[in-house]
């Protein structure tokens, strides 16, 4: 397979400053490995809940008006449910997926009684409630055994492109962690890992926010047995008050009314690579020489 990137932006809202600077990141990476290097786009649309409808379609607009084309036809996760359901079944027959029956408030209360009084960064530490069986419960999502895979092997570690050695004891930090709730969305842990596999994602650069995700796609690519890509994390566009610009916090979509308009947001978002001038040959030199990518080595 040829070096192969991807922008897999989820349809919750318009591309932003912060996504347009992942989304050029990740075409940079691609394009800095030769003419043989394929650049994919996948509308993660897989939490039907949260996403607005035809906002993909805006969203391959925007990118478009930037000029950032991908090398193949977009992917939609919605129509890609039966890969999920093949892995899920795959787990399970290796006794590495069991159903959860507890709520929120289940949780709550377990962790309480252990005395534990946190959140990781939002998430509830799932304390194991049922790992063992349901106990009565009706079950509500399935949860990927961590604990089980990576038993007392301690931290998980990974180099990241950018950031450098990075580990996380998944088992300990985070637990065994959902694979598809109860609402019967997939997680996105799930479907990242078996779409990245099927379209031979090479290279993984999206942005900082989600390099705590990459400890747990490791874990799942090892249970399924699928290839671990490279990963490169990218800096965060931040809002005035310092926090991650989001779609959650307000964050205006990007200008892609007229030509103009885009070759501003696309210059602003090379700043913020880290790049100077505004001419994208110069860039892609300069993302070479900032990342080594390595050259396009695959066979003619």
């Amino acid at each position: 397979m040829p070096p192969t990137g991807r922008f897999a932006p989820s349809p919750t809202g318009p591309l932003h400053a912060g996504s347009l600077v992942a989304a050029l990141a990740s075409w940079l990476d691609v394009r800095a490995r030769g003419p043989r290097a394929r650049w994919l786009v996948r509308i993660e649309d897989a939490d039907t809940e949260r996403c607005q409808p035809g906002m993909g379609d805006v969203i391959l607009a925007q990118l478009a008006a930037c000029d950032l084309l991908p090398d193949e036809p977009p992917v939609w996760q919605t129509q890609r449910t039966e890969f999920y359901d093949e892995a899920l079944v795959q787990l399970r027959q290796a006794g590495l997926a069991y159903p959860c029956g507890c709520s929120r408030k289940d949780i709550d209360e377990a962790l309480a009684r252990q005395g534990v009084v946190h959140t990781r960064h939002g998430e509830r530490v799932y304390p194991g409630t049922c790992r063992d069986g349901l106990h009565g419960k009706k079950p509500r999502a399935w949860r990927f055994a961590a604990t089980r895979i990576q038993g007392a092997g301690g931290a998980l570690a990974w180099t990241d492109r950018r950031l450098g050695a990075q580990q996380q004891d998944v088992a300990s930090e985070v637990g065994d962690f959902v694979l598809r709730r109860a609402d019967g969305p997939w997680a996105y842990q799930l479907a990242v890992v078996v779409d990245d596999a099927q379209q031979g994602i090479t290279d993984v650069v999206r942005g900082e926010d989600l390099a705590d995700n990459t400890a747990r796609q490791i874990l799942l690519q090892r249970a399924l047995g699928l290839p671990t890509p490279r990963y490169l994390h990218t800096p965060l566009v931040r809002a005035a008050d310092g926090s991650k610009l989001s779609k959650q916090n307000g964050a205006q979509a990007i200008d892609t009314g007229s030509p103009q308009g885009a070759r501003v947001e696309l210059n602003a978002a090379a700043r913020m690579l880290g790049l100077q001038g505004e001419d994208r040959a110069g860039w892609i030199a300069q993302w070479r020489d900032l990342y080594n990518p390595g050259p396009d080595d695959s066979s003619p």
